[in-house]
């Protein structure tokens, strides 16, 4: 049987990449990205939930994201979920989830740049479309 490990999400960076160099001098880029969710509960109150995600991007990408992302910019991701686990200075077992980007599109003010791979190589927008250039509101969203 076959398995698929796939993120897509479009959200606002939460803080400025944070830039490493690992020891075989390769960079890495990690920051969170906020995505909401809005309804109507019972009462009719508009309620609103954001959803925190943690963001691993490697490589040429990671340097692309250092000079062009900033906190509150917006992004579309796409990508693979990933957990890492580790023990801390106590001894204790510590895990994380995150999400390993493959391509990343910056959207909005300064988002003319295509989208990149992990490669830095142009590639085209996911199912042939253009992903739009403007933050997307609710009225945008199909369902």
């Amino acid at each position: 049987m076959a398995s698929l490990n796939k993120v897509l999400l479009i959200g606002n960076l939460g803080n400025d990449p944070e830039i490493k160099m690992t020891p075989s001098g390769q960079k890495v880029a990690n920051f969170s990205v906020a995505t909401n969710e809005f309804w109507i509960d019972k009462a009719g109150a508009k309620q609103e939930r954001t959803e925190w995600h943690r963001i691993v991007v490697w490589g040429r990408q990671a340097e692309t994201c250092e000079m062009y992302l900033r906190k509150g910019r917006t992004v579309f991701i796409d990508g693979r979920i990933q957990t890492r686990q580790w023990e801390d200075t106590q001894g204790q077992k510590r895990y994380t989830t995150e999400i390993v980007a493959s391509t990343i599109q910056f959207i909005g003010s300064g988002g003319d740049r295509a989208p990149f791979s992990a490669d830095d190589t142009p590639i085209a927008s996911p199912m042939g479309q253009d992903i739009p250039h403007a933050p997307i509101s609710d009225d945008d969203v199909p369902f």
